[in-house]
């Protein structure tokens, strides 16, 4: 099992925005920025149906139409299928600005089957790479998630194990934001995933637990991470939301005295983010997202910069890095 032999480069695209997360953005804004993404040198894009209700998926393929599929590693999601029917009823959360067709979860392996269906055809391709089975956990689901689970385990793991087995995919695993799912999946004897795409759990201000109860695990069955939200919902680069909801009076603070920190040190608080990631050898790629050009420049920019030990050092030392945490 692995994800980082599967995945061209260590610093992909988060395609969530595209869907509308937040804010709603025009056709041309989301073309250019994935042109953007290409143009820097970014190879490795991920998706799912739930952003925007098939809406990042659409503007995805649309802008990686013409581009020779060998070129660029694609990852999708299961476990939400977008149906053709449209719910009138206003929608809340992160995706409120996406599409308004109806979204009905479903873990089976029928379901998975026809969501990869879907989705190869919203993607305009003839393959997806990297298929994860999507929130699967306790955040997305409260006290039933173990249900979905168990459904998942039966049906969405065996049919891409299966899938991967065939060659069809060439690497399955699970996309969440929590840990426990991951630990319980590792644990599997019958279809065991090659990674996880964990989001917001390994960041600058949230990475106690995997260190704690994950990473171990992971490394004993040689499976990989790729890291989601690196900014935390955009909390750390100073945006408002930590988990997609408004970030706490606390969080906040944490945020304002780390920026101060890296400031003393010239240190930019993007490349922070991304290089602590990074660093942690598990880790087969990070994934954040942007709706506009500008901001995959800065993500490339930051990926690319020079971050003195001296940092590391002073983060460790005022306790916002666990001494369990690898450092650049």
């Amino acid at each position: 099992m692995s994800l980082n032999d599967k995945i061209q480069g260590k610093l992909g695209f988060g395609a969530a925005p595209l869907g509308n997360m937040f804010r709603a953005i025009t056709e041309e804004e989301a073309a250019a920025t994935v042109q953007a993404a290409w143009d820097q040198g970014i190879r490795y894009f991920d998706t799912a149906p739930v952003y925007g209700a098939g809406l990042s998926e659409l503007r995805l393929g649309k802008a990686l139409a013409g581009i020779d599929r060998n070129q660029y590693t694609l990852s999708t999601k299961v476990g939400r299928l977008i149906s053709k029917e449209t719910d009138d009823s206003a929608r809340s959360g992160p995706f409120s600005h996406g599409l308004s067709n109806k979204i009905e979860t479903d873990y089976s392996a029928d379901a998975t089957f026809r969501s990869i269906e879907s989705s190869l055809q919203r993607l305009g391709t003839d393959r997806i790479d990297i298929v994860f089975v999507h929130d699967v956990a306790q955040d997305a689901h409260g006290d039933e998630w173990v249900e979905h689970f168990n459904i998942a385990r039966k049906g969405a793991f065996k049919a891409l194990n299966r899938l991967k087995d065939e060659g069809v995919i060439k690497a399955w695993g699970l996309g969440v934001n929590r840990v426990e799912p991951c630990e319980i999946a590792l644990d599997l004897t019958e279809a065991q995933p090659d990674g996880f795409l964990l989001a917001g759990r390994y960041t600058l201000l949230d990475h106690a637990l995997p260190l704690q109860r994950l990473f171990e695990k992971a490394k004993l069955a040689n499976a990989e991470f790729v890291v989601g939200g690196p900014y935390s919902s955009g909390v750390l680069v100073g945006g408002k939301h930590f988990e997609y909801s408004e970030a706490s009076a606390q969080m906040l603070e944490k945020v304002r005295l780390i920026t101060e920190l890296a400031a003393r040190h010239h240190v930019n608080i993007k490349a922070a983010g991304l290089q602590f990631a990074l660093a942690n050898p598990l880790v087969a790629a990070v994934i954040p997202g942007a709706s506009r050009p500008s901001r995959i420049a800065e993500d490339v920019e930051a990926f690319h910069a020079t971050v003195p030990d001296e940092f590391w050092l002073a983060m460790r030392e005022h306790g916002f890095i666990s001494p369990a945490a690898p450092l650049p």
